[in-house]
């Protein structure tokens, strides 16, 4: 078993860092310190946590280029696109600093008793297993709404991003928070189940695959420990033949290749009415051509290299095997190493790899469709369930398919995307529960009924 991780840049293969794995000792002495800091923290006011979360704002601002440059250098994301990501994680913090009083406040209920209401109090020490590809925000998204209401993380990240890890810990420590409240682990995957095991251990929550999604909540379901699950996506985009493509293409673009198309709400399968389709296809096809490859330290460059050369081989073998069952390359499908060009698939068909499962990477599958019942129907055709967008100008017609799409989220006109003001998550495949907003710190309490008679 490996007793180290080094970090690599996927854009020219360097060494970065050499990491220790913690050991078995290391890591009871995190769970336990993160124990004993609960005990107080729990009880420490609302108005000092929400002080720190400005503290945090402040840290990420002032070392935001340092934290870009991390993220860039070990997973290849564009470096405009890391220091979006730093700016991001910075108004999650304003967010919750200015509304965590409402959101935690107690809920009164009119009862008999004299008085009657529900207490949100937090549940001890949470997991998160955290992802490679938002390395900073998905770790934030979990982590600041989950602290502020008054819990102790721990945090496994990917291995590939364990400077970012790091980086992350030392950012809630030079803020001010105790001791205990925000640590990392450097383990590997077969100490994970160990370690949900471990009676600190009160909830776990999961960014990442499908396949990991099962493994986890198995394992904590075992312990009956509360589980919070963001899974894979397959999100459908719909163009209409009323869209509106001069003032929405360069977000349709986005929403593909944003991250060089590993997020699991990128817009996957395009399902395009026939009436436009050969107008979208040739404006698609330029945006997506003028996206440039080069160094992501460079603020040029908008596509970088996907963050480890076996994610290449997998979306590699994904394009082969629909290119087998009829799908037409109509652009790109260049490979070298970790790099892969933006591609673009026509000829579709609903039994094609880039159609069932989730590609994770800049290729855009185009299916056309003769009418717009046609293009509905397709969109809820998959496992997953995290999103879907819809170009047109019949808003309000658009409005009377959020019953029918089962999606955790449903964008008219704009790509799916995670805001700190609305919760967050999906449905089926694409896991439970909802991060963010309300929800998102309500997520790992206990809501407690509280009667006086």
């Amino acid at each position: 078993m490996a007793t180290h991780i080094t970090t690599t840049n996927p854009y020219n293969n360097t060494s970065l860092e050499t990491y220790t794995y913690y050991s078995s000792e290391a890591i009871d002495n995190i769970l336990n310190s993160a124990n004993n800091t609960f005990k107080t923290w729990k009880k420490a006011s609302l108005s000092k946590k929400t002080e720190l979360l400005k503290h945090v704002a402040d840290n990420l601002s002032k070392n935001k280029e340092k934290y870009s440059k991390l993220m860039t250098l070990e997973m290849g994301k564009p470096i405009t696109e890391s220091i979006a990501e730093i700016e991001k994680c910075m108004y999650l913090c304003d967010f919750y600093a200015e509304n965590a009083a409402i959101l935690l406040s107690d809920e009164i209920i009119e009862t008999d008793a004299k008085k009657s209401f529900i207490s949100y109090d937090p549940l001890g020490c949470v997991l998160g297993i955290m992802p490679w590809n938002f390395p900073f925000w998905q770790a934030f998204r979990f982590a600041i709404p989950t602290l502020t209401a008054g819990n102790t993380v721990v945090m496994k990240h990917a291995s590939n991003v364990t400077g970012c890890a790091l980086a992350i810990q030392q950012v809630f420590e030079d803020a001010g928070y105790p001791k205990g409240c925000f640590s990392t682990l450097i383990a590997n995957h077969n100490t994970v189940e160990t370690i949900i095991e471990n009676d600190i251990i009160k909830a776990v929550s999961l960014t990442g695959s499908e396949k990991a999604g099962r493994e986890i909540a198995k394992i904590a379901g075992a312990q009956l420990k509360p589980t919070l699950l963001e899974l894979g996506g397959n999100n459908a985009c719909v163009i209409l033949n009323d869209a509106n493509l001069d003032a929405h293409l360069s977000t349709i673009v986005k929403a593909r290749m944003q991250n060089t198309g590993q997020s699991c709400i990128a817009a996957k399968r395009f399902i395009v009415e026939a009436g436009i389709y050969n107008e979208f296809l040739n404006k698609f096809t330029e945006a997506v051509a003028t996206l440039n490859f080069g160094d992501p330290l460079l603020e040029d460059t908008k596509i970088g290299t996907l963050a480890r050369e076996d994610l290449a081989d997998t979306l590699e073998e994904q394009i082969k095997a629909s290119v087998t069952k009829g799908a037409k390359v109509h652009f790109g499908n260049t490979r070298n190493k970790a790099y892969y060009q933006p591609t673009i698939l026509t000829n579709v068909t609903q039994n094609m790899p880039v159609f069932t499962e989730e590609t994770f990477g800049p290729v855009a599958a185009i299916i056309k469709v003769s009418n717009k019942e046609e293009a509905y129907k397709l969109v809820s055709n998959t496992k997953f369930g995290l999103g879907t967008m819809i170009f047109t100008e019949a808003v309000e017609d658009a409005r009377q398919q959020i019953i029918n799409i089962e999606d955790g989220a449903f964008f008219i006109n704009d790509m799916v995307k995670s805001d700190p003001r609305l919760p967050f998550g999906g449905t089926k495949n694409s896991g439970y529960g909802r991060e963010l907003s309300r929800e998102g710190i309500l997520a790992f309490t206990n809501k407690k009924t509280v009667y006086v008679k």
